[in-house]
């Protein structure tokens, strides 16, 4: 399958920036099951710097704010062919070792929530128990959009039991860290079945499984990712794979606005 991308992210400031310096994180990276035919980064009102490939294998623009911006615009565009894989992502790849995906941060710290959810879960092989953790965690914990702060932890989540696709992620790799599972975030794009318009970016978590490498979960939807889903940024948390991140200074009153359409060719 075809899928046709195009992602604008758009600040607007009462005041102008005197001086930014953000990191993009929008472009598709190649694998075996996912070929970016084409892809571009546009920038107004700033200057794409340079790009690099991070210790996560993702690539990574910096883009410098023209002095006195009272308006950025960040688009992103291109296609990419998906070849369906059953959620398998397969091997290891990237400078980064794969007992990193082991190591606790601030939003997948594993306390007593986590150890109630576990509790809860069946027995069963490696596999079979990861796909129970995901529809535990989608039963106990509501999708809800506008309740969750970006800075939670998985802890917050289940204590809230509600959240987003962000939140799903952190809890899902909580527990799987905790089980002895390398995991990690995945943000990425994904086409939805009743509107090709979105304002956000997708998540679901990868794991890393002896003889089929990493797989992916989508928590929120209880699927493993098909032909439907684009892997842009991969981390420990969303702060790794975040599509925009940075500073600046001045530029008070910002309002922001996320367009982005999934298509089949």
């Amino acid at each position: 399958m075809y899928l046709n991308i195009h992602h604008e992210t758009r600040y607007r400031f009462e005041t102008g920036v005197q001086y930014g310096l953000q990191q993009l994180r929008m472009t598709p990276k190649s694998s075996h099951q996912q070929q970016v035919v084409a892809w571009q980064t546009r920038v107004v009102g700033g200057v794409n710097e340079l790009h690099f490939e991070d210790h996560h294998h993702n690539t990574v623009e910096l883009i410098s704010f023209a002095s006195a911006t009272e308006e950025l615009v960040l688009i992103g565009e291109g296609q990419v062919r998906i070849t369906d894989t059953n959620g398998i992502v397969g091997r290891h790849r990237g400078p980064a070792p794969l007992w990193l995906y082991e190591q606790i941060t601030p939003r997948t710290r594993a306390d007593a929530g986590v150890r109630d959810l576990l509790r809860e879960l069946p027995k069963g092989d490696a596999l079979d128990r990861l796909h129970n953790l995901s529809q535990l965690i989608r039963e106990q914990i509501a999708f809800e959009v506008g309740v969750s702060c970006t800075d939670w932890g998985a802890e917050e989540v289940i204590a809230a039991g509600k959240g987003v696709c962000q939140d799903h992620t952190h809890v899902f790799l909580a527990c799987a860290r905790k089980m002895g599972f390398p995991a990690r975030y995945v943000s990425g794009y994904l086409m939805l079945n009743d509107r090709s318009s979105q304002v956000a970016m997708h998540a679901w978590a990868e794991v890393h499984l002896d003889g089929l490498g990493w797989v992916g979960f989508d928590i929120s939807n209880g699927i493993s990712p098909d032909t439907r889903y684009v892997r842009v940024a991969t981390g420990l948390d969303y702060r790794d794979a975040a599509p925009v991140s940075g500073s600046r200074i001045g530029g008070m009153g910002e309002t922001l606005s996320v367009s982005i359409d999934v298509v089949q060719q």
